[in-house]
């Protein structure tokens, strides 16, 4: 009495959950057979070992023989496939859990890769944004207070020499978006920011200081 086919247990991609589920309800269900049995054996007031014969040595007389026997027999059996099955699902839970161990690893794993080719590919900022007006250019386009600057239009941690860098690309570009990339919490953020007249000072409305590395 085979209670789980091959398939559901032939590599660890196959095993899910409900796999698992089906192995317990058939565990369940053998269990349940197996006292439906024994009920036989107690009505029968042997038990499972229980002598079949009389003081004489001759068959009792007293008791349903042929029903002990099946009921003896099948119990076994049961036990047997009630074994089987705790193997089974002991194994597709190991392996259940192996795999989202493993899974866990991997994306662990993935996630570091990427945040040390991030930090690998990105260049050290050579500014930094420590005012942002509100209701400024600089506000609209996302621009916050700590925000690291490695790219500001043609300027770039390659290029950058002084704060009048900036200052030019501002001038040259009013009324036209500039490229803006800064750093913030390690992430990288790009926002596209355009130079313009508004209620406030100057054509952004921030403060940006160089950092001195």
């Amino acid at each position: 009495m085979k209670m789980m086919k091959g398939e559901n247990c032939s590599g660890n991609s196959e095993i899910t959950m409900d796999d698992v589920r089906n192995l317990v309800k058939k565990k369940d269900e053998i269990e349940e057979q197996i006292k439906a049995y024994y009920d036989v054996l107690e009505d029968q007031g042997v038990g499972f070992e229980g002598p079949l014969v009389d003081a004489e040595g001759y068959p009792r007389a007293d008791v349903n023989l042929y029903q002990i026997r099946t009921a003896r027999h099948n119990i076994s059996c049961l036990q047997n496939d009630h074994k089987a099955i705790m193997a089974e699902i002991e194994e597709a839970l190991h392996k259940l859990h192996a795999r989202e161990k493993a899974k866990r690893e991997r994306d662990e794993a993935e996630a570091q890769d990427e945040a040390m080719e991030q930090q690998v590919s990105l260049p050290p900022p050579f500014a930094q944004v420590d005012a942002v007006t509100q209701g400024s250019p600089a506000s609209g386009a996302g621009l916050r207070v700590g925000d690291e600057v490695i790219e500001f239009g043609s300027v770039n941690t390659g290029n950058f020499q002084n704060l009048q860098n900036i200052a030019a690309v501002v001038q040259h570009s009013e009324g036209k978006p500039l490229r803006v990339t800064v750093l913030r919490d390690g992430q990288k953020i790009q926002m596209s920011l355009t130079p313009q007249r508004w209620s406030g000072r100057g054509l952004l409305g921030c403060n940006i200081v160089p950092i001195h590395r």
